[in-house]
Formats: C-alpha cells, sequence, structure tokens
C-alpha cells in the first residue's frame, strides 16, 4: 500500500501538467461537438483493479484527485454505461503517471457480445499525460482497451471524459392527462355516446379486421366507467378494454366473442370451425353480462388474452362443434358460469374465479392460484393443477378516475396468490397519465430516448412503429404499455427494445415484429443477471414476438432474459410458418426464448418454429406453468435438422450447469410438413438431479406426421403415427 501510494505521488505533477492532443478524423462540416461529459458518474466496469481505493467508478466521478488503476499486466479496459446510444465525437483521458502506450478506444450497441466491439481510435505510441481524442462513431458502451503499457505498472486514469453530438430531435410533447391525443387508432366511449354510432364502429372494425392476420391496421376500443349495449365481435390486432379501476364499473350488456367462422378446417371448404390462427386480440378490466339463455364464445390460440374480466355466464373456448383450437390463456378473472374447453389443445388459467367450474381437457390444461379449478389429474383429463401462484403481478392498466384523469394502475406483487387481485381489496400505487410520454406510428426512436432519459414511461399506441434505433429503458420502475397491439419493428438490424438490469420495469401490451435486416436479438431483459430483484422484479405481461409472416423478418434470438427474478406473464413468441417471407432460409430464427437469469418464472409459455433449441434455460430456480412449443414445420430434410450427433433440437432445454428448474404442464409438438420422416430425439433435454423437474410433460405428432423419438432424455417412448401421444407424468 505504501509504495502504490508513493508512486502515485511521485507522478501525479508531472502527469498533470503533460497535455498531448491527437486528431484523427475531421469534423468539418459536422454538428459541433458537445462540452459536456456524458460519462460523468455513468456506470463504470473494469477487467480489474489495482486495489480497494482504485475503482472503475473514480474515473468517471468528475474528481481530478481520484482514480482508476489496474493490475500490473496486459491487457486492462476501462468500460463506461452510456445509458443510450450516443454519437461520440470526442474521447479526453487524463493519464496517471500509469499510462498506456498502446491502447484503442472502442464503442458497441452490446457489452455482452466480445465480438461487437468497433474501434474508432488507436495508438501504439501514447505518451501519457492529458490527451484529447477526436473520434467519429457510435454506441452505448465505450471503453478503453489498453495492450502495452508504459510502465511496469498497471494503467491509471485519473479521468475519462466522453463527449458527443446532439442530434436534432423533436420535442417530447407533454401529455394532458385529462385530454390525451391516443391518435386515430383509439376509439374512445363514455356513457353518453350514441350507442348505435358505437355499434356501428365496433362492427366495421371487425369487418376489416376479419381476416387481416397481417396487415398493418391496429385498433384499441376503451369504455369509460358505465354501462353499454353491444355485440363486440373481436378480430385480430383488436383491444377491448374497460377504463374502470375495476372491472365491474364497466358492464357490457351483450357479447365480447371471439368465433371461428373464416379459415378453413380439413378438405372441407365449407367447415371453417378452425380457431387455430385467430391471434393477437385480447380483452381486458371490464365485466360483461350475456343476454339469457347465451354462452361466450372465445375460439381462440395463442396471443390472446382474456385478462381482468368478469363474466356473467358461462365460456366456451372453441367453436362448439368440431373445431380445432390452440391455446389462450384466461388471468386474473371471475367467470360466473361453467367454462367448457372442448377442443382446446392447451391452456393456462391463473389466477382467476371459476365460479361454474371447469369442463374439458385434451392435451395440456395448466391451472395456477385458480379457485375453482378441477383436481390435480394427469394424463386423461390432463388437468395440471397448482394452488398458489409463488411470484406475480398483474399486468399495468389503463383507467379513468373520478376527477376525469387518465391514470395507469400499477397492480402490486404478490407471493403465494390464490384468486383475482380484485375481489379482496386492489392492491398497487397509480401514476397519472401526465408522466407518460405517448408514442405514436413515425415518433423518432431518438424522442422515445430522450422522453425515457427524462424520467417519463411510454404508452405505445396503435399502429407499426418502424425504429431506426434500439428503444433503451434504463431507469427503475419505468413502463412501456401498449394498446391495441402497438407493433415495434427494428429496421436497422438492432434490437426493438432493451432494459438495463434494474428494479421493477414493466412491459405489457405489444407486439414486436422482425425487420428484414437480421436482429441478433429483438427483445433484451436485462445487460447483466448480477443482482436480485427479489422484491421488485422485472415482468412482461401479453408482450409477443414475431419473426417472419408480415415480411421475411431475421432475428437470431427472439426473447434473451438476463435480469433475475424476471417475471413472464404470458408470451407467444413465434418465428412464422405462414404468411408472406416464410421459408427455411427467408425467415431464420435460431431460438425463440433464452433465460440467463437466475430465479425467473414463466407462465404461459408459447414458444414455436425455431430452428434450433425453440427454449434455452441457462439460470437456475426457474419455474415454469405452461409450455407450449411446435418445432419447425420446415425442415427441409433430417441433415437440416441435426444438432451434432443428434438428430434434431429439443424444443426446450435446460443447460447442463443447471441445478434446480421446475416445470409444470409442457408439451412439444411435431408436425415435420416438408419431410415427415424427420425425427426428433428429444422433445425436452435437462440435467438428471434431483433439482430439476417436470411434472406433466407431452409431446405430439399432430396427425403422425413427424417423429419425436422421446419425450425427454431418452425416455417416455415415441410420438408417430402410431401413437400419437406421449405422455410423462413425472420427470426424474
Amino acid at each position: 500500500m505504501g509504495s502504490t501510494l508513493s508512486r502515485a505521488a511521485a507522478f501525479t505533477a508531472a502527469a498533470l501538467c503533460l497535455v498531448t492532443t491527437i486528431s484523427v478524423t475531421s469534423q468539418a462540416g459536422a454538428a459541433a461537438c458537445g462540452t459536456s461529459n456524458v460519462a460523468l458518474n455513468r456506470p463504470a466496469t473494469a477487467s480489474s483493479t489495482e486495489n480497494g481505493g482504485t475503482p472503475a467508478s473514480a474515473a468517471v466521478d468528475g474528481n481530478a484527485g481520484t482514480r482508476w488503476s489496474s493490475q500490473f499486466s496486459d491487457p486492462q479496459w476501462l468500460q463506461v454505461d452510456l445509458g443510450s446510444t450516443q454519437e461520440v465525437c470526442r474521447v479526453s483521458l487524463s493519464w496517471e503517471g500509469a499510462y498506456g502506450k498502446a491502447f484503442q478506444v472502442q464503442v458497441t450497441d452490446n457489452a455482452a457480445d466480445s465480438g461487437s466491439w468497433r474501434t474508432v481510435y488507436s495508438t501504439t505510441t501514447g505518451t501519457g499525460g492529458t490527451q484529447s481524442v477526436d473520434v467519429t462513431g457510435s454506441g452505448r458502451y465505450l471503453r478503453v482497451l489498453g495492450t502495452q503499457r508504459g510502465t511496469g505498472y498497471g494503467y491509471s486514469l485519473w479521468e475519462l471524459g466522453v463527449f458527443t453530438t446532439t442530434p436534432d430531435t423533436p420535442g417530447v410533447t407533454p401529455t394532458d392527462p385529462r385530454n390525451p391525443d391516443f391518435g386515430p387508432n383509439v376509439h374512445v366511449y363514455g356513457p353518453g355516446s350514441s350507442q348505435s354510432e358505437m355499434q356501428s364502429r365496433l362492427d366495421s372494425i371487425s369487418a376489416q379486421m376479419k381476416t387481416n392476420q397481417f396487415g398493418p391496421q391496429r385498433h384499441a376500443v376503451l369504455f369509460k366507467p358505465g354501462s353499454y349495449n353491444a355485440d363486440v365481435n373481436l378480430r385480430f390486432y383488436t383491444q377491448i378494454v374497460g377504463l374502470g379501476l375495476m372491472p365491474d364499473d364497466v358492464n357490457i350488456n351483450g357479447h365480447i366473442r371471439v368465433e371461428a367462422d373464416w379459415l378453413q378446417q380439413g378438405n372441407d371448404p365449407n367447415n371453417l370451425g378452425n380457431a387455430t390462427q385467430n391471434f393477437w386480440r385480447g380483452t381486458e378490466n371490464l365485466s360483461v353480462t350475456l343476454p339469457p339463455g347465451q354462452i361466450e364464445r372465445w375460439a381462440v390460440s395463442q396471443a390472446t388474452a382474456y385478462r381482468r374480466m368478469h363474466l356473467r355466464g358461462q365460456a366456451h373456448l372453441w367453436n362448439g362443434y368440431d373445431g380445432w383450437a390452440s391455446g389462450g390463456l384466461i388471468v386474473d378473472s371471475k367467470i360466473d358460469g361453467v367454462t367448457v374447453s372442448g377442443s382446446q389443445q392447451q391452456f393456462l388459467t391463473r389466477n382467476s374465479n371459476l365460479v361454474g367450474g371447469w369442463s374439458g381437457s385434451v392435451w395440456n390444461m395448466v391451472f395456477a392460484g385458480t379457485q375453482g379449478a378441477p383436481p390435480n389429474h394427469f394424463p386423461n383429463p390432463s388437468h395440471t393443477t397448482v394452488d398458489t401462484s409463488p411470484v406475480t403481478r398483474e399486468k399495468p392498466y389503463l383507467y379513468f378516475d373520478n376527477s376525469g384523469e387518465y391514470r395507469v394502475f400499477l397492480p402490486a406483487l404478490r407471493q403465494n396468490s390464490r384468486g383475482t387481485s380484485w375481489e379482496n381489496g386492489n392492491p398497487g400505487t397509480s401514476v397519472s397519465l401526465a408522466d407518460f410520454f405517448i408514442v405514436k406510428p413515425g415518433t423518432p426512436a431518438a424522442t422515445i430516448n430522450a422522453a425515457l432519459a427524462q424520467g417519463k414511461h411510454l404508452l405505445l399506441t396503435p399502429g407499426i412503429h418502424q425504429l431506426d434505433d434500439t428503444i433503451r429503458v434504463t431507469r427503475p420502475n419505468t413502463v412501456v404499455l401498449g394498446l391495441g397491439l402497438a407493433t415495434l419493428t427494428p429496421t436497422t438490424g438492432r434490437a426493438a427494445l432493451t432494459t438495463s438490469d434494474v428494479d421493477g420495469v414493466r412491459l405489457a401490451g405489444f407486439l414486436v415484429d422482425a425487420g428484414v435486416q437480421n436482429s441478433p436479438v429483438l427483445l433484451e431483459v436485462g445487460d447483466s443477471s448480477a443482482n436480485s430483484h427479489a422484491a421488485n422484479p422485472t415482468s412482461l405481461h401479453d408482450v409477443y414476438l414475431r419473426v417472419g409472416g408480415s415480411q421475411a423478418g431475421k432475428a437470431t434470438v427472439s426473447m434473451r432474459v438476463n435480469s433475475r427474478n424476471t417475471i413472464i406473464d404470458h408470451t407467444w413468441v413465434w418465428r412464422a410458418d405462414h404468411g408472406a417471407g416464410v421459408s427455411w432460409t427467408a425467415n431464420p430464427g435460431q431460438n425463440g426464448v433464452v433465460v440467463n437469469g437466475d430465479n425467473v418464472i414463466a407462465y404461459g409459455l408459447f414458444v414455436e418454429h425455431y430452428q434450433q433449441h425453440n427454449l434455452i434455460w441457462n439460470g437456475n430456480g426457474g419455474r415454469v406453468y405452461l409450455y407450449q412449443n411446435e418445432l419447425p414445420y420446415d425442415p427441409p430434410n433430417q441433415a437440416a435438422w441435426m444438432n451434432g450427433s443428434k438428430r434434431g433440437w429439443a424444443g426446450y432445454k435446460v443447460a447442463d450447469s443447471v441445478t434446480t428448474h421446475e416445470a409444470f404442464g409442457v408439451g412439444v409438438y411435431a408436425f415435420n410438413q416438408a419431410d415427415p420422416s424427420i425425427v426428433t430425439d428429444n422433445g425436452f433435454e435437462a440435467p438428471n438431479r434431483s433439482g430439476v423437474r417436470f411434472t406433466h410433460l407431452v409431446t405430439v405428432s399432430l396427425g403422425g406426421v413427424g417423429t419425436i423419438a422421446n419425450v425427454i432424455n431418452g425416455t417416455g417412448g415415441q410420438a408417430d403415427l402410431a401413437n400419437q401421444v406421449r405422455y410423462v407424468v413425472n420427470y426424474p
């Protein structure tokens, strides 16, 4: 310790008076370089530190008397997170006597990707002192990488300064919480609205969206507290929302229904009872009183949410005759009559009150924390019933209060819960819409990020949001709430949205649609997994991801979850098997979901058609309640569907390093349309240890087209034409 302090003192005077200025690129004609140091007090990390008194943060604290110093070896680096992508124009380095003779200045948008760093300055003849380096480059992260020391000591910086050009961006418009501008695709009705005009609008939306599976139109219909007579025939990209604080504050006398009446089933062109493509729609936070003697049809498949609802009557989850249906969820809802699942292949009901009970099952019906759920039994009937949900937080929602102000309610975290969040109190807090920035289609990403930097939340309005940069959520407790399945499409091969590893972020109610330029990842939760967020986790609610279908989208990984304790509350992550730009080569997608964080929990995880493992779970302590997967339809032959010497890729992969993991009600299906002779060795792969447990597994060969040789780890039997469904009750 004494020799280190003596060395620092001896070098200080000489180091501070020596100034070297190096220009590497001309800035002529460019915007003026700013004078504010954007690295000041930003998060900094380093490859090493000499001792506890010389941390990385000391180089960005604005104090010329504190410093970072490394260990006495090469290479070493100092890195700073600027919080968002910045156009860097100058870097200043105030070296202590232990300087870098050879070093590089580098930038990247993703510090976790070691191959993504771009060098914007390099020297092998550094002389120390204070250097002011003109550069051109953009990135969220900047690092100084030293490869040759100028002395026998390490690298030591009093201060690192980073300076940027600020592009001209439209201002962040304030939101009037009493008269917000939601744009043309949000339709708001109150008790005084014309009922006939309202029904006419609902009918026109339904007609427009009936078969509009990949079109750009989006709609949200909002009802202020009151009672309405309406028949809502809910179609694609349409959301029906009650604006009460409680579901019973808005009542629809009539229906909010989903019909299977447009998609052919089998070879009969007159049989339109197929619900397997009734995607991307939802209703939430209101009550429905059915006409006497009628039922509510909710014939749906993936990416549909029946959330925070009170249905006065009974629900049927298929067309009522012979139609197929493939997924969905009921959550935080009360249904007074019986719920009949019919031909539904798999379904999740979480934290609800099934007053009239449940009837039916096919392969995989999962109930978590639900009153009135059927007894646990598997298979035939295939009911996976878990008495309580271990950790939940319901989706944030927009409401209209008694003073005439729009607010967003943020439901509280619940532990080991059963039943709805609202029947016995409604714990949580609310935020005025004045604290939100309303994002409309065409709003530049730079403006969105400027709003986030000002501490604003985001309300995404219905439409297609083309993004030339990533939306970066860096502050804790930020809310990003979409209406009408607002759709984020990256256009430059970057992620659509990322979050920092901070507490309490809520992402809800939007679709991420891959662009034609490949994105390494579409949505990333957390830039590290270093911190526990058990007291205030990040949560995702009805967030959907798509690769292909609307266009030839491309993404290596669709969703990557790094932050610990993240709650995934219903998602469908889909590499398209139909639509535009769809083939084995046109819409590549390697993995659907990759979970790196510990203690992540998922309710309703639907992941389909990716070209390697659809799900990879690397973190410990993970829990999954309902997993549904279809393997890709389109491998052209067995050679294209190989994982080394293994035939194919398991649809659910728990990494060999994982010691604890639990899953309840999970299914992997095969439909090898391009080559029915293809075999997948295992539907599931996981370490064979006591802490990794699966309850109620199923593999299915859909119509006998394709083979899954084993359910899990070489056991469970073969699903093929002769035996199309295989069950395993518990593993191990």
